[in-house]
């Protein structure tokens, strides 16, 4: 064996048991796939990912994404070979409390780490979104002799990525766009948890891929390491098409439970653990071995790394130059930092009506006159843009002829949309948002919950908010879906009652730098309310505020209401008023936002002594106990809608100012 050949050897070895040794260690984890996998990634790494391990945030490398999560110990060898800030006492603490190296790669825990991923399927979706991103500033920020942007995404897939619906649905999108720096190579062992892939999965990928408009290569041998060369040369060479790789292996290679399921999820036991290094000629002893001349090799990456950004700075300094307001422009939009000016032509667009409006309308004005002064606020609709209102004009449509269009057309595809949407944010420089009906919100949960998880700015737009939708009946009105996303952590969910709360939700989703956030719209007009006798809608940034009052005295009951039903609670607060009560009607457009408000505030709007407190919503109730206490009621819905106008509903289902009215005389005592 020639000594390049035994080097090589020695760093995909390296590559399997740090695996195999971490998950020994941790008594848990997936050891299958990296012993599989190694050798392909071993190729791209060390021949063709452009990265410097000194800088994970040189916005100029290339994105690597292992969609296939539970081979976590593949990336993060990966990390501490190259020479990322990831140290061998990290790989050894590997699924511990508070280590580095958690059981699925998490965004933002691990240097290197481009997305948090485990739920199959995302990985390659959110990779569409990072190589869309990338194609988009290279149309918007590109110049003869200056190609800033130029980087390609990579993305290593397994069996079960593919069976997965929204790979199917990102690829689709990725073919149809022609994205060409978006290159997977997928990991064809044939098994999965429960044994060989065909008892589920029997299709013929290539051709699939194929058809979605992709260029593919193989089945080759995966283990072999001029074949996974040339494959990866004729990808990225190929500029017009995503590319698939489609390379054979054998998981858990060199234990003697190789090939089966019994490798894919646990460890491989201190005896089989023993046969692999011997079949493998590898030392028993000391366990984390890394041959020193494996990391001289490996560790090469941050000569490469540092030269390659170093050519690059030259190069920026050179565009900085010649292109001071174009560079300025990008480097603002890689902070995350909204221009000057940014919303001051919101205010005009949602004044001087008094005609009730639904507020997906008045999102859709406030949108327009947002992308006026944000370029890189970028994003579309899953098939629903004409309903949502998320259509910018003069922007253009995004398509392979038209590489620079703003307007992206995601078909019904709602879980890859959230995801390619998520993607976007992941790799920086576009604020990205995405929209559909509320009720199909549940489509697309995973990415949102991802998002959510990895704290990215992404905004997602849900229309057709309740009942009051109408006609279209109970398949398309939304009764659990806004309490259920109120659910996951760190995602600011608004529901603004008219035009002026909608331009305010607007800005706080684009000032929510910490996570992604939803604004949910009616479909029905909604008043607009008299801001000259009720509270300014920039209360809406603290998620609730008094909106009017009866008299200046203490009140005897509260009503909150979001939405399309705050316009309701008004209506109660005043017939209240006119009776004597004393009535406190308040707005809340965000639990997130109000939640993080301190305690004095809280107070100010919610006093804790007044115990009489009504919510109204056109959703399931559950959860309002949190701001109406046990004391309180609710008034909501307890079941599904129905098919007939929207009004009429409301009168059918009990969600009206008089219901409302009535709950509160009966708290007060009265009858």
């Amino acid at each position: 064996m020639h000594r390049e050949d035994s080097l090589q050897e020695s760093c995909i070895n390296t590559l399997r048991f740090l695996a195999v040794d971490a998950v020994q260690q941790a008594r848990s984890g997936h050891p299958g796939a990296p012993m599989g996998a190694a050798p392909m990634a071993f190729v791209l790494w060390d021949r063709f990912l452009k990265h410097n391990p000194a800088n994970p945030a040189w916005p100029d490398r290339d994105r690597f994404v292992l969609s296939a999560g539970h081979a976590s110990m593949l990336l993060y060898a990966l990390l501490h070979l190259t020479g990322y800030d990831l140290p061998l006492e990290e790989i050894r603490n590997f699924r511990q409390w508070e280590s580095r190296t958690p059981g699925h790669p998490e965004y933002g825990v691990t240097p290197g780490v481009e997305v948090t991923t485990g739920p199959l399927g995302q990985g390659l979706a959110h990779a569409v979104g990072m190589a869309l991103a990338e194609r988009w500033l290279a149309a918007h920020f590109n110049r003869p002799g200056f190609d800033v942007v130029n980087h390609r995404t990579y993305a290593l897939v397994s069996d079960g990525d593919m069976q997965e619906g929204v790979a199917g649905e990102a690829a689709s999108i990725a073919g149809t766009l022609g994205l060409g720096k978006l290159i997977c190579l997928y990991d064809d062992n044939g098994i999965q948890i429960e044994g060989s892939t065909r008892l589920t999965f029997r299709e013929d990928v290539a051709l699939r891929f194929r058809a979605y408009g992709w260029a593919v290569s193989g089945p080759i041998d995966g283990f072999d390491l001029d074949a996974v060369h040339d494959a990866l040369r004729t990808a990225v060479e190929n500029p017009h098409q995503p590319s698939l790789i489609i390379c054979r292996t054998v998981i858990g290679y060199g234990s003697p439970l190789q090939g089966t399921a019994k490798v894919h999820g646990e460890p491989l036991g201190e005896e089989n653990a023993r046969a692999a290094k011997l079949a493998l000629h590898w030392p028993e002893e000391p366990t984390f071995h890394v041959p020193r001349e494996v990391l001289q090799h490996m560790r090469m990456a941050l000569e490469r790394g540092q030269r390659e950004e170093s050519r690059w700075n030259a190069k920026w300094k050179a565009y900085r130059t010649e292109y001071p307001e174009e560079a300025e422009q990008l480097e603002a939009q890689f902070r995350g930092e909204l221009p000057a000016g940014w919303d001051c032509e919101v205010a005009e667009v949602v004044s001087g009506s008094s005609k009730p409006a639904a507020t997906r309308v008045s999102s859709g004005l406030v949108l327009n006159a947002l992308a006026k002064r944000i370029p890189f606020l970028i994003g579309g609709s899953a098939d629903l843009a004409p309903s949502t209102k998320t259509l910018i004009s003069g922007r253009g449509d995004q398509s392979p002829e038209d590489v620079k269009g703003g307007n992206l057309h995601f078909g019904v595809r709602e879980h890859a949309m959230g995801a390619i949407a998520g993607g976007m944010a992941l790799h920086g420089g576009l604020i990205p948002y995405c929209a559909t009906f509320l009720t199909f919100s549940d489509y697309m949960r995973p990415p949102m919950r991802l998002a959510a998880l990895m704290g990215i700015r992404v905004i997602y737009v849900f229309t057709h908010d309740g009942i009051g939708l109408g006609e279209d009946g109970p398949t398309h009105q939304p009764v659990e879906q806004l309490m259920g996303l109120r659910t996951v952590p760190g995602l600011t969910v608004i529901r603004p009652a008219d035009a002026a709360e909608t331009a305010e939700a607007w800005r706080a989703a684009l000032l929510n730098a910490r996570g992604p956030t939803a604004l949910v719209l009616s479909r029905q007009d909604v008043p607009q309310l008299d801001r000259s006798t009720v509270a300014s809608a920039h209360g809406l940034h603290r998620g609730a505020y008094i909106l009017w009052e009866s008299g200046a005295g203490k009140p005897q009951v509260i009503i909150m209401g979001t939405g399309s039903e705050v316009s309701v609670a008004l209506e109660a607060g005043r017939m209240l008023a006119e009776e004597g009560v004393a009535v406190r009607v308040v707005s809340v457009p965000s639990w997130e936002l109000f939640d993080r408000q301190d305690e004095d505030y809280r107070e100010l709007v919610l006093p804790r002594a007044v115990t009489a407190r009504v919510a109204v919503e056109a959703g399931v109730g559950l959860g309002w106990e949190h701001y109406t206490g046990l004391r309180g009621d609710i008034v909501a819905m307890r079941g599904f809608g129905a098919s007939a106008p929207g009004e009429i509903l409301y009168e059918r289902f009990g969600i009206t100012s008089h219901e409302v009215a009535k709950r509160a005389k009966r708290l007060l005592g009265e009858r």
